[in-house]
């Protein structure tokens, strides 16, 4: 079984308009609701793609509820813990000529409630794969991901970590058995961003010498770079198409090599099928469907 973590979800409340214009009066062309964070973006790729999956986060009040339900009509399982107090986020993507965020802040998440998750995770067994992204809230402790993965290790269970800087640095220790940065966060890693394949090449090199078994760099329109654990190194471009999207396409790419390695325990079909999920979402205006994901296969 494959769960998720996301810290801090949010309803996304999404909004087209030809331009925004500061300080005056806007009017939206179109609009949805779309169910974000991280964690829940890979968990829903995964079920559009038939792959089972259990969605763990933290939700409350009464955008939480609708984001559970959401979820649920979807056909996304889920088992959140309920915070007391606050509510789960909204953030607001603005796409009028550029895109534009405004994230909000979300609720607190005490030590109980941190404590509730573990004993979620203690229930793990070997062979589970466990997928943590994303940034932490401000109340809970910096090195929260390294107490989740000292906690759950040698006991079978493959890590994948999607997160920057020094929450990715310290799960290089525990083996993750994926770790997907971009090419930007690999400058905030190294201090440089690479640029050429053999930079980008270089630097997933040291990650997988610190500890990482698969490093998976992303790196936009100029597609991805995969060096797996069996000494393989793949390149790959991406399929030809309009980018409407850029929200939650790393978080799909993540869920299609998945599925794909669960599929034929290939990883060159699994970066094939993540960059195409990747691209699926990319080139849409939500989150990748099976379908356009496994036409978008077919041009690879």
């Amino acid at each position: 079984m494959i769960y998720t973590v996301t810290f801090n979800p949010a309803l996304d409340y999404v909004v087209w308009m030809d331009t925004l214009r500061p300080g005056e009066i806007n009017r939206t062309q179109n609009e949805a609701i779309q169910y974000g964070g991280k964690g829940i973006n890979v968990s829903t790729v995964l079920t559009a793609l038939g792959v089972d999956n259990v969605a763990l986060g933290f939700l409350a009040g009464f955008t939480g509820r609708a984001l559970e339900e959401g979820l649920r009509s979807q056909g996304i399982r889920s088992d959140f813990i309920w915070l007391p107090e606050g509510l789960t986020r909204i953030n607001v993507k603005v796409k009028g000529g550029k895109e534009t965020e405004i994230n909000g802040r979300g609720p607190t998440v005490d030590a109980a409630a941190l404590r509730a998750l573990q004993d979620k995770l203690d229930r793990l067994e070997a062979g589970d794969i466990l997928v943590i992204s994303g940034s932490v809230p401000a109340a809970l402790s910096h090195d929260v991901y390294e107490q989740i993965l000292a906690r759950l290790e040698d006991r079978g269970i493959q890590f994948v970590v999607d997160t920057t800087r020094d929450l990715l640095c310290s799960a290089l220790p525990y083996h993750p058995f994926l770790i997907k940065p971009n090419n930007l966060e690999l400058g905030e890693i190294f201090g440089k961003t690479p640029t050429t394949d053999t930079e980008i090449r270089h630097c997933a090199a040291q990650l997988q010498e610190k500890g990482a078994r698969n490093v998976l760099v992303s790196m936009a329109g100029d597609g991805s770079l995969l060096l797996d654990e069996r000494g393989g190194c793949y390149r790959l471009g991406v399929p030809k198409g309009t980018v409407r999207n850029s929200v939650g396409a790393g978080d799909s790419m993540v869920a299609g090599f998945l599925a794909g390695w669960l599929e034929k325990g290939d990883y060159a079909y699994a970066q094939r099928l993540g960059a195409a999920a990747g691209s699926a979402t990319a080139f849409s205006d939500g989150l990748a469907t099976r379908e356009a994901v496994m036409t978008l296969l077919n041009a690879f």
